[in-house]
């Protein structure tokens, strides 16, 4: 028997909508939403329903209803007793798995990434940073490119590491047009720029990072119950003030999606469970490793019927 990870999304995994389901067929479901509205003081359970979506998709909006959708999903999975060896989240995410991991409380949680969102919004002025989706580019030479643009042009950086072939780059407005325009430098296939409100995971998120250490330093954390695979680092981590650390690091470093994913398997793991809206990385985990079996629990029936589908212990 192979083991098994539960991993969940980050921001563009937002769908109004998402969770509605849960949120009317299971209490523990509603409850979580209901936590959420009385943590943040305001309807949020109301926006990830009937949006709108322009609303929705504002960062300090996006991330405690993407951590609250996947929580309402992952309530559903607790009752049924299944484990996880591993859990991992991709950026956002990773709030998701420490709320599951044990860490921090879902209150705590849901309160630290709407600041988290504001800090983010707020660290760069709007229009002067971006990001791009880089595809059919190696990371080597990627990373070569945007070193040459750094020092010729404008700052950017390896952002988030996805899976082979899907690379994307944050940082100045002018070093992410530069790489847009260069791309074929690093063997990009092609270079897209994306709909972001500002350079996350880039340097230039660095003030964010010293805002948030401040809010997760007045949150209690306790030692994962499972251990955690940082984006950072993609390796596990279970001690509270690693975590910390690492949180703070992981909002001007690049996120390194296709290593934990990797990390994972090489530990044995065959089995990827992706809790929350959308499918984002079921399908990067499929690109990462084709064998590898992955299941999208991204509404009330499909968790109904994985919980199901599990042998009886």
């Amino acid at each position: 028997m192979g083991k098994i990870a539960f991993v969940f999304p980050g921001q563009g995994a937002q769908a109004v909508g998402m969770g509605k389901d849960a949120y009317e067929s299971q209490p523990e479901a509603r409850r979580i939403f209901e936590t959420a509205d009385d943590a943040l003081g305001y309807r949020l359970s109301e926006l990830i329903f009937n949006g709108p979506e322009a609303e929705l998709k504002l960062t300090y909006h996006t991330q405690p209803a993407l951590l609250t959708a996947s929580m309402a999903y992952y309530e559903m999975l607790k009752d049924s007793g299944l484990q996880a060896d591993y859990v991992a989240g991709h950026s956002l995410g990773e709030y998701s798995a420490l709320v599951a991991a044990g860490v921090i409380g879902f209150e705590d949680a849901v309160k630290a990434v709407r600041a988290r969102g504001e800090f983010m919004d707020r660290a760069v002025p709007a229009g002067q940073g971006g990001m791009a989706a880089v595809l059919g580019a190696d990371r080597g030479p990627l990373e070569e490119l945007c070193r040459r643009v750094t020092a010729e042009v404008a700052p950017v950086e390896l952002a988030n590491v996805n899976c082979p072939g899907q690379i994307v780059v944050s940082g100045t407005k002018a070093g992410v047009e530069a790489v847009i325009e260069r791309g074929k430098e690093a063997g990009a296939k092609r270079v897209i720029p994306l709909e972001v409100s500002g350079p996350f995971h880039s340097s230039l998120m660095k003030p964010a990072a010293e805002k948030l250490s401040a809010v997760l330093e007045s949150i209690g954390m306790r030692p994962a119950a499972i251990p955690v695979v940082a984006n950072v680092t993609a390796r596990p981590v279970t001690e509270a003030d690693q975590i910390r650390k690492l949180l703070v690091e992981q909002v001007y470093s690049p996120v390194l999606w296709e290593d934990s994913v990797v990390w994972m398997i090489d530990q044995g793991v065959d089995t990827f469970v992706e809790i929350g809206s959308g499918s984002v990385l079921s399908g990067l985990i499929k690109k990462i490793d084709r064998s590898a079996a992955v299941h999208t629990l991204n509404s009330f029936n499909a968790v109904q019927e994985f919980v199901r589908s599990q042998p009886k212990v």
